[in-house]
């Protein structure tokens, strides 16, 4: 009996480390939960890095809703992606707001007064020294308020983040009124025209600071002029989806915008609306 205890002693102590680099890969695969200290405060995020990712590689952030958490949009197929096109994914939790207490992105908005710019733009750094990410290739896209504060960062940041998506957000009233100080760069937009929540006729209300941007047309129009572009290409990916792309723009700087017949305030999908909204995100950012 003491032969028979004894092995399986043995078993579970050389078993175990086993298990355990497992559970560390697993971990690895789902992305980690880690934390960033930023102007005295502790924020915290997931990353995903796929195996084998080779040094300069992209990075790209994707960021929630307003209400969002950050475990949630990372189950939204970004690191299958990932895998396949050899890219590292980002995804911050943001903090309460100073009304409801509710997490969103700071998009130059009168709700909050947390640093958001600062935070994002000082992670993207920090994650592009440590996983040798490459400064020139990284990206920030969002869904409704993660898609404000995309347009911000852009606005704001444009040393940091070389490009932007939009997925059914817009530009935020405040950052609107700044947009004269704006680069070119090249952004993505993704709107549902039946979307109440953030319509794209730009009657979205001023209180907190979401509204005072114009319709969507208009905000595209300027990018359009901003960066110049020379070419037009209009695809039509079903009969809900339409894409109008804008190229030949200074650096090679492109504007796309996609809009969805009967699409309210959800992000589309391939099977519904004919695109893939995240394959759709990464094309564009792949072109960068």
């Amino acid at each position: 009996m003491k032969r028979w205890k004894c092995f399986f002693i043995l078993a579970g102590l050389i078993l175990a480390p086993l298990g355990l680099a497992q559970e560390v890969d697993l971990r690895f695969k789902a992305g980690k939960s880690l934390s960033f200290q930023h102007g005295n405060v502790e924020r915290s995020y997931l990353i995903y890095l796929p195996k084998d990712l080779k040094p300069n590689a992209p990075l790209v952030f994707l960021l929630h809703g307003y209400h969002g958490k950050a475990k949630n949009v990372m189950k939204m197929g970004m690191n299958r992606l990932a895998d396949k096109h050899g890219f590292t994914v980002c995804y911050p939790q943001g903090a309460n707001d100073l009304r409801k207490r509710t997490p969103h992105w700071n998009a130059q908005l009168k709700l909050s007064r947390v640093d958001d710019i600062g935070f994002l733009s000082e992670l993207a750094k920090e994650l592009q020294g440590k996983h040798q990410l490459n400064p020139k290739k990284t990206f920030v896209c969002g869904i409704s308020n993660g898609g404000f504060m995309s347009y911000t960062l852009v606005s704001v940041r444009s040393d940091v983040f070389k490009a932007a998506a939009s997925m059914i957000g817009t530009m935020s009233g405040e950052t609107w009124k700044r947009r004269d100080s704006i680069k070119p760069i090249s952004v993505m937009q993704i709107s549902g025209l039946a979307d109440r929540v953030v319509p794209i006729d730009g009657t979205m209300s001023e209180a907190g600071g979401w509204g005072g941007a114009p319709h969507q047309d208009q905000i595209i129009n300027f990018w359009k002029q901003l960066n110049r572009t020379t070419t037009e290409k209009v695809i039509e990916v079903s009969d809900q989806t339409t894409g109008y792309r804008y190229g030949g723009g200074t650096d090679g700087n492109e504007v796309w915008y996609y809009t969805v017949k009967g699409l309210g305030h959800s992000v589309p999908r391939k099977q519904r609306h004919g695109i893939d909204s995240l394959a759709l995100v990464w094309e564009f950012f792949a072109r960068h």
